[in-house]
Parts: structure tokens; C-alpha cells; sequence
């Protein structure tokens, strides 16, 4: 089993959305999502919440936590998404970078957009690395 980590600077936004949808269609004996940030809010942004819930993934309950370098060494690709060189680099494991807006104080109609772009770049992942689920 793969574990990807998805990292942000506050872990209530982005990388909640892109751990959230990972899970939703990955296939769970072959891959699953975590999420972490360099510098984790105190919740999940409220709008984020919401716009996931209309995909059918519940982003209620989850705490933003902090990424540390043990956590990273402990999966098979980083990927991050606006926290620069606040993120690791960990030998062995594999890093890739997607530039997404960050949602926080955005309107949900932005919120949405960037939301619907971390669904293709999720979905493009698992197609591609031959993870995808049944929900996919």
C-alpha cells in the first residue's frame, strides 16, 4: 500500500480537499491519502467543509495537524501546494508540486473552482499510477 501526503501551510484547505477526494476514489488496498501542514490552522476552513460535503466527503471532524519531517519519510510521494521550502525533502520519497489558490477568505464559487481543479489533479493521479477505486 502507497500513502501520499498532502501538504499546505495551515492544513485547511487544499491539501484537506486533495486528502479527502484522494480517498474518496482511490482504491484502499493500493493507496491511501494523509494530509499535514507547516504551520496547521486551528480547524478546516468552514466554506471547505461545505463544498466537499457536496461531493460527498465529510471534512467535518478532521484537525489540521503538523507536517514534520517524520511524517514525510514515512510516505511514498509529497506533494505540496504553497508551503515553499517550509516543506521537506526527504530522500526516497517522491515530490511533486501543484500550484493551487488557497481558498481561505475566498467566495465559495472560488472555493469551488479550486476545489474542482484538485478533483482532475487527483483523479489524473490515480489514473495514472493505476490506483484508482471504484468511486472513481
Amino acid at each position: 500500500m502507497k500513502t501520499v501526503l498532502f501538504a499546505c501551510v495551515h492544513n485547511a484547505g487544499r491539501s484537506q480537499m486533495a486528502a479527502g477526494i484522494f480517498n474518496h476514489l482511490a482504491d484502499p488496498a493500493k493507496a491511501r491519502a494523509i494530509s499535514a501542514g507547516t504551520q496547521p490552522g486551528a480547524r478546516v476552513h468552514p466554506v471547505v467543509v461545505d463544498v466537499m460535503r457536496e461531493l460527498g466527503v465529510d471534512l467535518a471532524g478532521v484537525v489540521p495537524r503538523k507536517l514534520t519531517d517524520g511524517l514525510a519519510s514515512q510516505t511514498s510521494v509529497l506533494v505540496t501546494m504553497g508551503c515553499g521550502e517550509e516543506c521537506p525533502v526527504v530522500l526516497g520519497v517522491e515530490r511533486e508540486g501543484w500550484p493551487l489558490d488557497d481558498p481561505k477568505g475566498q467566495p465559495v464559487e472560488r472555493v469551488r473552482q479550486i476545489r474542482d481543479e484538485v478533483v482532475r489533479r487527483v483523479r489524473t493521479m490515480l489514473t495514472a499510477r493505476g490506483w484508482l477505486g471504484a468511486r472513481g
